[in-house]
């Protein structure tokens, strides 16, 4: 019989590696027939988030040319090079245009396509269209994958499991206000990608509490809105008269960075410098002489915040006074190379902060990461309408300043984000919360949908909570109350958690990773399927790669910021694909020597 691999799951990140597949079988599995078969009920290529049948009103958060799906020579990968289109390019738009999500899907059609076209004639292509349910079969020996509806298991040498973000089961808060929802006539949805929930239940000016202020919020904002009927005209909302009011808070209680206006000019970032491959080989191996025999432990001897942030937090703060001291130097007040010499030197975040003020006189131009992070800290209101002023001018400031050259070294942070995220990836799982500092940073809403929420907030469609906003059940309602503004809450119906569910094994509600973990493959201590970083084959409870599964994807230890990427970054994803499409492909080649013999 013909070797076969399976890939469970034919979105962005199944086809990467089909691509990658196709790249590298020329040179390593030359001749003797081999089946693919790709499983997923979604479309290839899009899969269920880039799909067609989906709202044409959302909007990538890229801008056109900034999204690709092929390798380039900063790739760092031992397969080759296989150029390819960006969005923009294949589409036939303006770079800087945020395309809709159909027409992505288009693109990642197109992607896949090619990619089945680019197989050696030997090597055939078959799609599924069902769920997968589980996988058996022993360490040495044939897989076997249970497909929904199909009586007989597909029969495979090699699994790579490509899941992109999936449904999980409540968390015991969640199911708490869910069960009090049920109770007492409540509506609750809980954490989901916007558009599969169904909001025909929110009633037109009734009061929404919404949790989370990201790209799920949004794509909220849009669907109730312009999704009902509302329109802009130019900075002003017209409503249908069909909107809820929505009441929207989180942790940081502010939206996302507006995405970056402007393109970068002038000499190239010398990225990596504080923190690169020598430091991760560096807290790798401080990591692995802490760890048990069965690889448990969480790296004893490596914590996030005292050994990983400090050189991370040193990385972005170099990009941004590179980019100051280079593109700005009227806003310094000593020689680059001195201030270079002294930051490469500083040990602390406190000698840096002085060396910082004595060199950058303007606050404004300095880079202070905890009070990104915490935007609202000490901010405290006399009213609720008293912060919907001072959101808006927030909103309007970070606008301006987004898309104001002037402060490039803005962009240069978000550079230097990319590059520390690929670094990243090497140490496996290090909490959630730099994931989420990333985004907010990184990979916020386009420019045009924060005017919009100016618009939808002038016309009393959209009301700002506040910081760390918390929500009780009681007395038959929702109740949501923010320490922004003491003494202030609102009560409604309905409570709409705006953000994805959290990638973790044990309560993905996907059969297959559930089967896998029962069936002895390890999870990280936040819960993340734990893979071997060097080719992504999962790891069992006591650190042994499986020989014949892979994974790729958020729910891994090993995940990575998407699954496509910008020209020219690296991308840390793509690296993956090439290290597994390989593995399978050395693996699959063995298995028909060994038929042949």
């Amino acid at each position: 019989m013909r070797p076969q691999l399976v890939i469970v799951g034919a979105g962005p990140r199944g086809t990467g590696l089909l691509e990658r597949i196709a790249a590298n079988a020329p040179e390593l599995y030359a001749g003797g027939g081999l089946d693919i078969h790709l499983v997923d009920p979604c479309p290839p290529g899009a899969g269920r988030i880039w799909r067609a049948a989906q709202s044409p009103l959302l909007w990538m958060n890229s801008h056109a040319e900034d999204v690709t799906m092929f390798t380039d020579e900063t790739v760092r990968m031992a397969g080759p090079v296989r150029e390819g289109p960006t969005l923009h390019e294949w589409a036939g738009l303006d770079g800087r245009t945020f395309a809709d999500r159909q027409t992505q899907g288009g693109y990642l059609r197109m992607v896949y396509d090619r990619a089945v076209a680019d197989l050696p004639a030997d090597i055939a292509v078959h799609h599924h269209p069902r769920r997968a349910l589980r996988i058996g079969g022993p360490r040495d020996g044939r897989q076997q994958v249970w497909l929904e509806g199909r009586p007989r298991p597909l029969l495979a040498d090699a699994v790579v499991l490509a899941l992109g973000h999936l449904d999980a089961e409540l968390d015991h808060q969640q199911a708490e206000l869910a069960a009090y929802a049920r109770t007492h006539g409540l509506l609750h949805r809980p954490p989901d990608f916007t558009a599969d929930s169904d909001l025909s239940p929110l009633r037109a000016g009734e009061p929404v509490l919404v949790r989370g202020f990201g790209l799920a919020f949004v794509d909220l904002m849009v669907l109730l809105t312009e999704g009902r009927g509302g329109r802009y005209e130019g900075e002003v909302y017209i409503p249908s008269g069909r909107e809820p009011v929505l009441y929207v808070g989180s942790r940081r209680g502010v939206p996302y960075h507006s995405k970056i206006g402007y393109d970068w000019s002038g000499e190239r970032l010398p990225l990596p410098r504080f923190f690169g491959p020598a430091e991760v080989d560096a807290l790798l191996a401080r990591r692995q002489g802490s760890l048990r025999p069965d690889g448990t432990g969480r790296g004893a001897g490596v914590d996030f915040r005292r050994d990983v942030w400090p050189l991370v937090a040193k990385e972005l703060g170099f990009a941004h006074y590179h980019r100051l001291f280079t593109a700005h130097p009227e806003r310094t007040a000593v020689a680059r190379a001195d201030f270079e010499e002294k930051y490469a030197a500083a040990e602390t975040a406190d000698e840096i902060q002085a060396l910082v003020a004595a060199a950058v006189p303007d606050p404004a131009d300095r880079l202070d990461l905890d009070a990104l992070d915490h935007p609202l800290d000490g901010v405290r209101l006399a009213s609720h309408e008293e912060f919907q002023d001072w959101l808006r001018d927030h909103v309007e400031a970070d606008l301006g300043r987004r898309h104001d050259p002037r402060h490039s070294p803005d962009l240069a942070v978000f550079l230097a984000l990319l590059s520390v995220y690929g670094q990243l990836v090497r140490l496996g799982d290090i909490g959630p919360w730099w994931h989420g500092f990333f985004s907010y940073l990184a990979s916020g809403p386009p420019g045009p949908r924060l005017r919009q929420l100016l618009a939808l907030s002038r016309a009393g469609v959209v009301r700002f909570m506040g910081a760390d906003m918390t929500v009780t059940a009681a007395d038959g309602v929702f109740r949501a109350a923010s320490p922004t503004v003491p003494g202030f809450h609102v009560e409604a119906r309905a409570l709409v958690e705006a953000r994805l569910p959290e990638p973790t094994v044990g309560r993905a509600r996907d059969g297959l990773l559930r089967e896998l973990h029962a069936d002895g493959a390890a999870e990280s201590p936040d819960g993340l399927l734990r893979v071997d970083p060097a080719d992504g084959r999962i790891l069992d409870g006591a650190g042994r790669p499986h020989p014949r599964r892979f994974a790729l994807g958020p729910y891994t230890d090993s995940r990575t910021p998407g699954a496509f990427t910008r020209p020219r970054a690296g991308g840390p994803a793509f690296r993956q694909n090439d290290a597994t499409a390989r593995a399978a492909l050395v693996l699959l080649r063995e298995k028909t020597w060994r038929a042949a013999a």
